[in-house]
C-alpha cells in the first residue's frame, strides 16, 4: 500500500554545510524571490557484486486552477519542459564519478504565468529489484540558488521510502516564487509516484 512519510528537518542560519546521513539543513524553511535554481543529486556506486543504483531527479508542474491536481507536465531523464525552462543537465544510472550525478535547472523566473506550483521529487529505479533509500550507498541531495544553499538533506529521515518530494516552489500573488523545504517519503510503487506527488504537501 503506498504511504507518505516526512523526514526530519533542521533549519540553519547562514548558508547550510554538508547535510549527514539523516540530517536535513536550510537557510530556513521558506524562502521568497527565488528566480533560477538548481537541484542536484549524488550517491555513491554499489559495492562490488550488487547492482547499480539508479536515482532520477522530477519535476511536475501544476496550474493556478488546480495546483494540487494532476500535473500539467513531468521533467525526467528522457523529458524535459516545453518552454525549456525546466531539465537535467546532467543524468547519471549508477552514481559513478565526480561531485552530483543528477542536476536540475529550473528558471522559474521564465515559467508561463499559468503555473502557480512545481514540485521536485527523487525516484529510485527499481529495474534490479525492489530497493530504498537505505539501500543507497551515500544519498545526498543540494538545493541552491546561484552559490546560496537553499537546502541539503542525506535522505536518513526516510529510509524506507522508493521515492521522495524534496522541493516546492510556489507563486504568491505579486508573482515572486517561494521555495518550502522538506523531503517526504513516499512507500508506495515509484512508477505511480509522479502521479501523487502534487497532493503530498497538501494543506
Amino acid at each position: 500500500m503506498a504511504g507518505w512519510t516526512t523526514g526530519r528537518h533542521r533549519s540553519a542560519v547562514g548558508v547550510a554545510g554538508q547535510a549527514g546521513p539523516g540530517k536535513g539543513k536550510s537557510v530556513n524553511g521558506l524562502s521568497k524571490g527565488i528566480r533560477k535554481v538548481e537541484v542536484a543529486l549524488r550517491w555513491d556506486p554499489s559495492p562490488a557484486g550488487q547492482p547499480p543504483a539508479d536515482l532520477d531527479v522530477v519535476a511536475g508542474t501544476y496550474p493556478a486552477g488546480d495546483p494540487y491536481g494532476d500535473p500539467s507536465y513531468v521533467v525526467h531523464f528522457d523529458s524535459r519542459s516545453p518552454d525549456g525552462t525546466i531539465y537535467l543537465n546532467r543524468d547519471s544510472q549508477d552514481g559513478k564519478g565526480f561531485g552530483y550525478d543528477e542536476v536540475m535547472t529550473l528558471e522559474l523566473e521564465r515559467l508561463d504565468a499559468r503555473y502557480a506550483r512545481v514540485v521536485v521529487g527523487v525516484v529510485i529505479q527499481q529495474r534490479s529489484g525492489h530497493r530504498t533509500f537505505d539501500g543507497v550507498t551515500n544519498p545526498g541531495l543540494r538545493i541552491r540558488e546561484g552559490y546560496t544553499v537553499l537546502a541539503e538533506d542525506g535522505f536518513g529521515g526516510v529510509p524506507a521510502a522508493t521515492a521522495a518530494t524534496v522541493a516546492e516552489f510556489v507563486r504568491d500573488e505579486t508573482g515572486s516564487w517561494e521555495f518550502r523545504a522538506g523531503v517526504h517519503g513516499f512507500e508506495g510503487d515509484p512508477a505511480t509516484f509522479t502521479g501523487t506527488m502534487g497532493a503530498a504537501r497538501r494543506p
